[in-house]
């Protein structure tokens, strides 16, 4: 049975928390949180304890922790981890800088312990099932992978000033997306973003609109789009072209019913947001 502390009591941390409690292997043993109230309410929730995240690195009846406090938070707390023994899985970004980021890694690589980061995509059973088939052979050598992810609507604006950007916050996703599908990494990347959907975004210094290509060592190229406003819903599919094929994942959609009549068919919406759509991942 794997014992694990929660370091972060908001939206994501709670996520988690459902999630764990629901594998048999795992157990919630505590939570904390600068919100003190939220960290109890949490563990109230799943019968954990509360208590101080120093307290939780420090246990060491605690085998692992899940980092989903606030980015400027997670170096600081990989590497404490680590270095007090503990495995960690950690909401992305390590860091908004990179340099950061690099010196997290070194650190982690000294202390020897696993870290896993949140890039839940690669676990969804849809893209699962495309890679398995890629790799497979089924369609040849791949050649133009085309990512599609568009949210519902921009996060607030107080948001977007602390995200690291559409790239660094959004399109993260959809890198890591493309690498893991090409099982490997660019050699150059173009990118070019927009401010449409709501000038303020533009104001304050980050984009809402993007395409980004990723160029590969032996020709292969990597399409993303990504835009903050899809007033349809959840925007989520992948197409890639190989040379012998076309493999794609469509949209989950809130249900499968279509209506047909004398005017056409219509169908449901994707899904609402990235809870509903990827909660399997």
């Amino acid at each position: 049975m794997l014992s694990i502390g929660i370091l972060g009591a908001g939206r994501i941390g709670s996520v988690h928390a459902k999630s764990m409690t629901m594998n048999p292997h795992c157990r919630l043993s505590a939570v904390s949180d600068v919100n003190e109230a939220a960290a109890q309410a949490l563990a109230t929730t799943y019968g954990a304890q509360a208590r101080s995240t120093l307290d939780i690195i420090e246990d060491p009846t605690i085998d692992a922790v899940l980092i989903a406090s606030s980015t400027d938070t997670h170096a600081d707390l990989i590497e404490a981890a680590t270095l007090a023994g503990k495995a960690v899985f950690c909401e992305k970004p390590v860091d908004l800088s990179l340099a950061r980021a690099r010196a997290c890694q070194a650190v982690v690589h000294k202390a020897g312990r696993s870290v896993m980061l949140g890039f839940n995509r690669r676990f969804d059973p849809n893209f699962v099932a495309l890679k398995s088939q890629f790799d497979a052979g089924e369609i040849g050598k791949g050649e133009l992978l085309s990512i599609t992810s568009f949210d519902p609507a921009p996060p607030p604006l107080s948001y977007v000033k602390v995200s690291g950007g559409l790239f660094r916050d959004m399109a993260i996703h959809d890198f890591d997306m493309a690498c893991w599908l090409y099982g490997a990494m660019p050699i150059a990347v173009t990118a070019i973003g927009s401010s449409l959907v709501d000038p303020a975004i533009g104001a304050a210094g980050d984009v809402d609109t993007a395409v980004t290509t990723l160029h590969f060592a032996d020709g292969r190229l990597a399409v993303i789009k990504n835009s903050r406003r899809a007033v349809y819903g959840y925007d989520q599919r992948i197409e890639l072209l190989g040379s012998s094929g076309l493999l794609q994942v469509a949209n989950v959609l809130e249900n499968t019913v279509t209506r047909t009549t004398i005017s056409g068919a219509q169908g449901a919406k994707p899904a609402l947001f990235f809870l509903e759509r990827y909660m399997q991942a």
